[in-house]
């Protein structure tokens, strides 16, 4: 949604096909450290649809156990603290795409 599926995409801090952050491939180390695996991403992962797959999946996994998908939405926009409010917009535009 956020980038049309662009890989290139750019929007300041934000890259890739999932708009990924920086804060968020150190937390994706973070919680691969944590699980004592040896893999670690690199912020030009963030360019590559699979690795940013991969980033999402991670990210829900630790923070979305129960794989709730609004909440995967939700987060994946505002944040682990998400307002609802504030991210009523993108979870509308994501959830009639997935319809």
């Amino acid at each position: 949604v956020e980038s049309r599926g662009d890989r290139k995409a750019k929007s300041g801090n934000s890259v890739g096909a999932m708009q990924i952050t920086p804060i968020c491939v150190a937390e994706c180390n973070r919680i691969l450290k944590k699980r004592n695996s040896k893999k670690r991403f690199k912020l030009s992962d963030r360019y590559s649809i699979s690795k940013s797959k991969e980033m999402f999946l991670l990210i829900q996994s630790a923070y979305n156990p129960l794989n709730s998908i609004e909440h995967a939405i939700r987060s994946w926009n505002g944040g682990q603290n998400y307002n609802t409010k504030r991210t009523q917009r993108y979870y509308e535009k994501v959830n009639a795409l997935l319809k």
